[in-house]
């Protein structure tokens, strides 16, 4: 086989609040060979998605951080190169966890066949893969919609947030989805049929998220945090539940958090209103995967579940396009066409 580069993007050095270009450093290696047992892989599709922003930190955290010089991780599909391995052959093509690179090599472990791939490949990585799963899982599990129950979910028109409002109605919810700017809270209207929709960059924001939930809300998605958080949190019902996802209003801050000390308010609530509140990671019900993938593949070909990609191509714009995401600069899921 001829020798090609493998082309990969390392963390140069621990970003200090908001991360720049320079936290990240793009190098050129020997194309890898496949020993007895391995397999090369070349990436197709990288996916770009908030908690990779905690990767970057060294603080504690539910997964262990990305070295200095290290890979960046992530997920990828990716297309078999060469095999010295029995259970896959040349052209495949599988869902792995090979980072930010054009190659990579690997044993065969946590590889999943995408054969007869019901959508475009990419959505393995979004509405039918890690994203869509975390909406599913998150809120049909913890926040158990009911029917005529309101259902609120921050950044309504990305990856998540926008399954999540849509698997509420079809829970028979209503769902309200809350998102930045006219253009997001037309998409989540409109693209993504939620019932009503609140711009978080409104000064009336607060009163908007009142006239939308005249009933309160009983289960809040949460994604963002901050300002969000403090306009939902009023409006919680008694036994509300909330599924805490992500919190990426705050990736980026440095010290003590501005504003006074909200925790007794929040613990006296928890207690008066009963209230349910559970951060999650979507691995933890990954004995879930099976039926997502038939119930959730089902909903997306009937077009039951809409979906929107932001797809970029080249892998040397990963790291301008990341820093995009967390400045909410995409709409939907954030794929990165490697090759």
């Amino acid at each position: 086989m001829a020798l090609f580069n493998n082309t990969r993007i390392v963390l140069a050095s621990r970003p200090i609040g908001r991360p720049s270009l320079d936290n990240f450093r793009i190098e050129q290696t020997e194309l890898p060979v496949p020993g007895h047992g391995q397999i090369l892989l070349r990436i197709l599709y990288l996916s770009l998605d908030p908690y990779m922003r905690g990767r970057m930190s060294a603080a504690r955290s539910y997964a262990a951080p990305v070295e200095i010089a290290a890979v960046m991780e992530g997920g990828t599909v990716a297309q078999v190169v060469e095999s010295r391995h029995p259970d896959f052959v040349a052209g495949e093509v599988v869902l792995s966890h090979s980072g930010w690179q054009s190659h990579a090599l690997s044993d065969g472990t946590g590889l999943v066949k995408l054969q007869n791939w019901p959508a475009p490949l990419s959505t393995a990585l979004g509405v039918l893969g890690m994203p869509g799963f975390t909406a599913y899982a998150g809120l049909l599990t913890i926040g158990q919609p009911k029917q005529g129950e309101t259902v609120v979910v921050a950044a309504a028109s990305g990856a998540v947030g926008s399954a999540v409002g849509q698997i509420a109605r079809l829970k028979g919810a209503k769902a309200v989805g809350i998102a930045g700017g006219p253009t997001k809270c037309a998409i989540a209207r409109d693209e993504f049929g939620f019932d009503a929709v609140v711009d978080h960059r409104s000064p009336t924001f607060a009163e908007d998220l009142i006239a939308a939930c005249p009933d309160g809300i009983d289960i809040y998605f949460e994604n963002v945090g901050g300002k969000v958080w403090d306009g939902v949190f009023p409006l919680l019902n008694s036994f509300a539940r909330i599924p805490v996802c992500g919190l990426i209003a705050q990736y980026n801050s440095i010290g003590v958090f501005e504003g006074p000390d909200r925790l007794p308010v929040v613990m006296r609530d928890i207690l008066s209103k009963s209230l349910t509140m559970r951060g999650f990671i979507q691995r933890e019900f990954v004995y879930q995967k099976p039926k997502f993938l038939e119930e959730m593949g089902q909903w997306v070909v009937s077009g039951a579940v809409r979906y929107r990609e932001d797809i970029v191509d080249g892998l040397q714009n990963a790291p301008e396009a990341f820093i995009g995401l967390l400045d909410g600069n995409n709409v939907g899921k954030l794929v990165i066409r490697v090759s």
